[in-house]
């Protein structure tokens, strides 16, 4: 599994092209913004790309999926549909960020927790991650000993909660059963910031530990 870190927009937000090395097949997560850089990206590399994957649907997350969708005619999948509030609300979301206008879109596949999802010969399980948002999801590919966990951990942090359907408290739930119960040396790819790892965020994450939040 090759990744490649694209950060975009002023939120710089971490795009993941995630590519599986054996079949070549690509998948654009999280692109959130600065299309024109990502398609620059897929064309100096001659990329096979073969969808947009999202974590969740706040703007910063989702901003360059239909433009990338539309110009490489692929399919936009993810997240659960609990998550169908933060596309109604792209328009606010647009304001709020102080973003660009953005229509309403939808995902053409929402994903269910403990589905799989296959790229090439890669497979990442679908884990729902409620908190920061409610629809929330992460991908984690076992057998590379990684997780792509969007706005839900971050190295010595974790995912907002104070924006509409937000709840802390749901959030630590999510990070406890369904990210602290996969290995320690699992490496943690998150949506803003450097990477991080299961076994480090256990042992020195402060709002995990209690001595924040």
């Amino acid at each position: 599994m090759k990744v490649v870190t694209k950060p975009v927009t002023a939120f710089m937000q971490n795009t993941r092209f995630i590519t599986c090395e054996e079949t070549g097949d690509t998948a654009i997560l999280d692109p959130g913004g600065d299309a024109h850089l990502l398609l620059d990206h897929i064309a100096s590399n001659n990329l096979t790309v073969k969808c947009v994957l999202l974590t969740h649907g706040h703007l910063d997350h989702v901003g360059a999926s239909v433009e990338l969708a539309s110009k490489l005619d692929i399919q936009i999948i993810g997240p659960t549909e609990e998550e169908r509030f933060w596309f109604d609300a792209l328009p606010m979301q647009s304001q709020m960020f102080g973003f660009a206008p953005h229509e309403v879109f939808y995902p053409d596949r929402w994903l269910e927790h403990g589905e799989v999802f296959n790229l090439g010969n890669l497979n990442f399980e679908v884990r729902h991650c409620p908190g920061h948002t409610p629809g929330h999801i992460v991908f984690y590919e076992a057998s590379k000993q990684a997780v792509f966990v969007g706005d839900v951990l971050f190295k010595g942090s974790v995912g907002r909660t104070d924006f509409p359907k937000g709840n802390s408290e749901q959030l630590k739930t999510s990070i406890k059963t369904q990210l602290f119960t996969l290995p320690d040396d699992v490496k943690v790819f998150s949506g803003h910031g450097p990477n991080t790892s299961i076994g480090y965020e256990k042992a020195h994450n402060p709002f995990m530990s209690g001595r924040f939040g």
